[in-house]
């Protein structure tokens, strides 16, 4: 793990930079490849909510946490405006151009940007962990408690070294090459990976694993189902098929309209994660949605199917959010942003599989066979969250690994 801050950097020079030159590309391939970097770089995501975790304090957590995915629904939000009103007179060049921009501006912020003091106290970097601990102070008119810092890397070495508190701990040079050994140790993440799938983590990282899927393939069906169920009607009903700027009209209409369920989602979300938990407000949130998409089984009606998408988007929207604030606080500081990245990834592999599903199915006059299946996955989702191994509202972080099971 590198820590949240070079997550950060990485995130936005790779998002901004492979999202401006996709406006450039000359063909089909490149744009292709340059998406790819893009979603590359919005893979480190993750690690930005996790490192934002880590400043916040355990009572209020969920609420902040609600906060910081609600620029999510924002994002959402302007994207669909830009292509409403872009998409049309200037083409999707103007679009991918004018949407690297916020990447490009996070850039701004990366000087002023702190190190997470539990990574650095990880590390063995204590000096560095009081001072962003002493700015942190500073800036919120408060003092620091007395006594002095001490890492578990410390703590360790004080252990192998034999020493006692009147001795030294290490020299410098010593202390130095033992740091540089253990972070050369864990090649590739490969150990932190494995500490995943270790007996004290493994069912909490299983079950998490299946909310990221079914969260992310439900999310991202709901928003093609809001354009893809009525062009199948049409297709399947042999209407006739409007024009390509009408059909595309509709689609930002429909897409900017549905994109304004995800801001109840977040109030709602915020209500409740911290009020009745993390466990029961996702499983709550999963259940409703698929009581939303029921009516879309048997009937599929314009005003019906805008009205089970608009509430079934705002459940999966608010599951999202908060499956995003447990992640976190389930892992400890050593493997808590590779945890979330893996978990963030199958989540990937949802939204990627779930086009397929959404688009062949709905083409081929399946409808119904299409809202089953996101019925189906939906509800494993609920079941894998009433399953986690144990609640985490108001709970500290984790900084050592504890018994998940």
């Amino acid at each position: 793990m590198e820590g949240g801050r070079r997550g950060f950097l990485f995130t936005a020079i790779v998002t901004s930079g492979a999202g401006f030159l996709s406006a450039f590309a000359p063909n089909y391939l490149s744009l292709i490849s340059l998406r790819f970097l893009v979603g590359i770089g919005l893979g480190g995501g993750p690690v930005l909510g996790s490192w934002f975790l880590e400043f916040v304090p355990a009572p209020t957590r969920g609420t902040w946490m609600v906060v910081f995915s609600a620029f999510w629904t924002v994002g959402t939000i302007l994207e669909a405006s830009l292509a409403w009103t872009v998409m049309p007179k200037f083409g999707w060049r103007w679009l991918l151009a004018l949407s690297a921009i916020p990447s490009f501006l996070l850039l701004l912020f990366y000087a002023i940007t702190p190190e997470s003091p539990r990574f650095l106290c990880m590390k063995g970097r204590t000096t560095e962990a009081v001072d962003v601990l002493e700015k942190m102070a500073r800036l919120n008119n408060v003092q620091l408690p007395s006594g002095r810092l001490v890492s578990d890397k410390n703590i360790e070495l004080d252990e192998v070294s034999g020493s006692s508190e009147s001795t030294t701990l290490l020299s410098g040079a010593e202390e130095s090459d033992n740091l540089s050994e253990d972070r050369g140790s864990d090649f590739g993440g490969i150990k932190s990976v494995g500490k995943l799938l270790a007996p004290k983590l493994i069912r909490a990282t299983l079950l998490l694993w299946m909310a990221f899927f079914g969260n992310a393939f439900a999310y991202y069906g709901i928003v093609l189902l809001t354009s893809e169920l009525s062009n199948g009607n049409r297709i399947c009903a042999k209407q006739d098929v409007e024009s390509v700027n009408s059909t595309n009209a509709s689609l930002y209409k429909n897409v900017f309209i549905s994109s304004f369920a995800e801001i109840p989602g977040s109030f709602l979300s915020a209500m409740i994660v911290d009020r009745f938990g993390r466990k029961l407000s996702m499983a709550s949130m999963l259940f409703t949605s698929c009581v939303f998409l029921v009516p879309l089984v048997f009937s599929r009606t314009d005003i019906l199917t805008r009205i089970s998408l608009f509430g079934a988007r705002l459940c999966i929207s608010a599951s999202f959010t908060i499956v995003y604030i447990y992640a976190p606080e389930i892992y400890p500081t050593a493997v808590r942003t590779t945890g979330i990245g893996i978990a963030s990834s199958v989540g990937r592999i949802g939204g990627i599989l779930c086009p397929l599903v959404a688009v062949a199915l709905v083409h081929s006059c399946q409808q119904t066979t299409a809202i089953l299946l996101f019925e189906l996955v939906i509800f494993l989702s609920g079941l894998a969250v009433s399953f986690f191994p144990f609640e985490t509202k108001g709970c500290r972080l984790n900084d050592t690994e504890v018994d998940m099971n």
